[in-house]
């Protein structure tokens, strides 16, 4: 699956635009009726794993994306700011500190930026960290910080500089704030009365930003832009839509990865009133009806015979077997620092472990769900989706019409945790809708949108550490076994065997180590596809770490909190966090028998998260969680209401996953078809998270993963502290654990 695009337009000398790009934002400006800025930044050469594999390797076309990231911004004639965001807002607040970051430097108020969502175009919204179009990897704020900014400076600019001319005065002695600009006279206009001068205005090569000491609105609490639409129910998320002619469709795919349609009765389906067509796909079967549960109704009256194929005697234990025995293997050397082997030899002490992590389920409140219209000479899809561009280029190979005839129409998502990443729905949305004439929206139910996921791999982790005599580590072998989903999503490996998504966080561990081998395993499941899952890379690889901390810690009979300060000198802001939990949760005091915290600490997504757990025993098995503390240094905040909640809400969603999640396999068949097998937390269940955010001026890092990755690990060495047991096989309910 590879794509890009090649441009063959050259750059200006003077700001860095392709000409091919100013002739675009002159016509914007023209048929927008107002002044559309874009700011270009070159694609940075490797900022995540992904990254390097990702740029060009999309679709099956070889050539890379040399594009940089378009923030474009339109002041119109009535003095309203539009900001054509490339980052969809799926429940994370993204778009809302997007247009703070806008507001901020054009010196508008927020209520006056509306966001759209941007159309599929790689050339023109290429993320520079991912380096393709996409949202996902906490990047959205890392990735449009300066853009953005720019983007509205350069628009403040322009329209002070009309307003100058008009007045025949200096530019520099005029000032703008809340849409208006001053004169060193007096002299006052809005800048709707001077967006049509400032079109013609040539674009500035130098633009200075405002210091973050001068901002008035990026760190002060914003409420999101998109609460009022959610609140009153105005807010269009995919499943909500409608388009003239529409049928609603449903399927059922064959319940055994590789499987095929064998034969179909389908007169009883055919007989339920408001069932349009039955349509026969080679691994499942569709119906189109007038309503969402006469879809379902019917699609459960059908008669089908599977070839269920070479899958159909796989289970989970035999995927995990697998796994296991890869994680004792030789693998491929992702990185050596000193001479670990002599170390372990030498070393007087050693520690070992393995830690295991299971396949899991995205499973979004929305389930996937795509709007499709496929005509003659063009194609319409109306979907929630993280990658637009690759949800284009798909129905175009599929349909075989030209990609600027595919319009994404991109929406709200109702949940997405990386499954949206993935546009296997869209193509299936896109196969039913090439046998009908009508625009069909596609709505899988829960149960297939749960047994057809791509889910999480299963890993294990087996990690040997030499101690000194003091039962300090000095270093340590780290073998990953799991299957690769960066190869899964680009089509291969590189050359070096390793998956780079896989390894991160092990091959820069936040403690200082004198020798270190982490060594990756490629071992992919038979019995299902798998993807992103939350971060996946940094998420399992902060479990494992921080639970080998912990156990380390204990192990050398020294405060885990203590142990971890101890070993963060090259870490200050990690150091820091360190001392915010150990205040907040009050560290040291005492606490009743069976009560314990655990505390786990990451360096993931250009931040800094420490989360403190602190949970009590009902009996032997029953958890009760007291208290959750986080704190986070994410550099700069643009908003912190939104920080705040991501940081709960991915705690509690890594909690869940910890305590209940996992995917089982049965005669190659997904087990788990619905939240009464696939258990979230309750309510009842569900702790408060404390967050502290620490004011910081280094650059932006991404939230939206990271309290995610530290749930497990601070859950598991309060559980440890708390009764004396270590697990090192997460979900806790499969050794039966439960919550109270």
């Amino acid at each position: 699956m590879k794509t890009s695009s090649k441009s063959n337009s050259t750059p200006d000398a003077d700001n860095g635009l392709s000409t091919e790009r100013r002739r675009f934002l002159k016509r914007s400006s023209l048929l927008l009726g107002g002044l559309a800025i874009s700011t270009w930044l070159p694609p940075m050469t490797r900022n995540s794993f992904a990254s390097e594999a990702i740029s060009g390797a999309q679709l099956g076309d070889n050539s890379a994306q040399k594009g940089g990231y378009g923030a474009f911004v339109r002041v119109g004639t009535d003095g309203k700011v539009t900001l054509i965001s490339s980052k969809i807002e799926m429940g994370q607040g993204v778009q809302t500190g997007m247009a703070m970051m806008v507001a901020e430097e054009l010196e508008v108020p927020l209520k006056d930026v509306s966001v759209v969502e941007a159309p599929a175009n790689a050339a023109l919204y290429t993320d520079p960290l991912l380096q393709f179009q996409a949202t996902g990897g906490s990047t959205s704020t890392r990735a449009t910080w300066e853009p953005l900014r720019k983007a509205g400076a350069t628009a403040r600019m322009l329209l002070i500089q009309a307003a100058a001319n008009r007045w025949n005065v200096d530019a520099t002695l005029c000032t703008a704030k809340a849409g208006t600009i001053s004169g060193p006279e007096g002299q006052t206009v809005n800048y709707a009365d001077v967006v049509e001068d400032a079109i013609e205005l040539p674009i500035p090569t130098e633009v200075t930003l405002k210091s973050p000491e001068s901002f008035t609105l990026i760190g002060t609490p914003a409420q999101r832009l998109d609460t009022p639409a959610k609140v009153n129910g105005s807010a269009k998320f995919t499943i909500d839509l409608s388009v003239p002619n529409m049928l609603i469709a449903s399927t059922i795919t064959c319940p055994v990865l590789g499987g095929k349609v064998k034969q179909v009765d389908a007169s009883k389906a055919r007989a339920i009133k408001g069932v349009k067509d039955i349509i026969t796909l080679p691994n499942a079967v569709a119906v189109t009806a007038t309503n969402t549960w006469t879809c379902f109704k019917a699609i459960k009256a059908l008669d089908i015979e599977w070839d269920l194929g070479d899958n159909a005697s796989v289970n989970s234990e035999e995927e995990a077997n697998a796994v296991r025995e890869a994680s004792r293997q030789q693998g491929a050397v992702a990185k050596t620092v000193g001479d670990i082997d002599t170390a372990l030899k030498e070393a007087p002490h050693t520690f070992e472990a393995s830690y295991e992590q299971p396949f899991l389920s995205h499973s979004p409140l929305e389930p996937m769900t795509c709007v499709a219209h496929v005509r003659q000479d063009s194609c319409d899809l109306w979907v929630g989706t993280q990658v637009p561009d690759f949800a284009q280029k798909a129905a175009a190979k599929l349909t075989g019409l030209a990609p600027e005839n595919i319009a994404v129409h991109n929406q709200l998502i109702g949940g997405a945790f990386g499954r949206r990443l993935e546009y296997d729905f869209i193509i299936q949305a896109v196969q039913i809708a090439q046998h009908v004439n009508y625009p069909i929206k596609l709505t899988w139910s829960r149960e297939e949108d749960m047994t057809h996921d791509l889910y999480r791999p299963h890993y294990v982790d087996h990690i040997q550490a030499a101690l000194d005599n003091n039962l300090e580590p000095t270093g340590w072998r780290q073998h990953i076994a799991g299957g690769s989903v960066l190869a899964s999503y680009v089509g291969s490996l590189p050359d070096s065997g390793v998956d780079g998504d896989a390894v991160e966080v092990a091959i820069d561990p936040i403690y200082a180590l004198s020798d270190l081998e982490v060594q990756y395993n490629r071992q992919d499941a038979k019995s299902v596809n798998i993807s992103w899952w939350r971060g996946v890379g940094p998420l399992r690889s902060t479990f494992v770490q921080e639970s080998f901390i912990d156990e380390l810690a204990h192990h050398a009979n020294v405060d885990p909190l203590t142990f971890r300060y101890d070993r963060l000198k090259e870490h200050p802001r990690a150091q820091a966090l360190l001392k915010v939990v150990e205040k907040a949760s009050d560290w040291h005091s005492a606490l009743p028998e069976g009560h314990g915290r655990g505390v786990a600490i990451s360096h993931v997504f250009g931040g800094y998260v420490a989360t403190v757990i602190e949970l009590a025993m009902q009996g032997e098995l029953g958890v009760k969680i007291k208290r959750v503390i986080s704190a986070v240094d994410c550099g700069i905040v643009t908003n912190p209401t939104s920080v705040s909640a991501q940081i709960e809400g991915g705690t509690l969603f890594g909690i869940s996953a910890a305590f209940f999640n996992e995917i089982h396999i049965e005669n190659g068949a997904v087990q788990q078809k619905n939240y009464d097998t696939y258990r979230q937390l309750r309510i009842t269940d569900a702790p408060s998270v404390e967050v502290h955010i620490t004011k910081s001026a280094e650059q932006p890092g991404g939230v939206g993963e990271a309290g995610t990755s530290l749930a497990a690990p601070a859950l598991v060495n309060a559980l440890y502290a708390a009764s004396g047991k270590r697990i090192r096989r997460i979900p806790l309910n499969r050794h039966g654990y439960f919550t109270v």
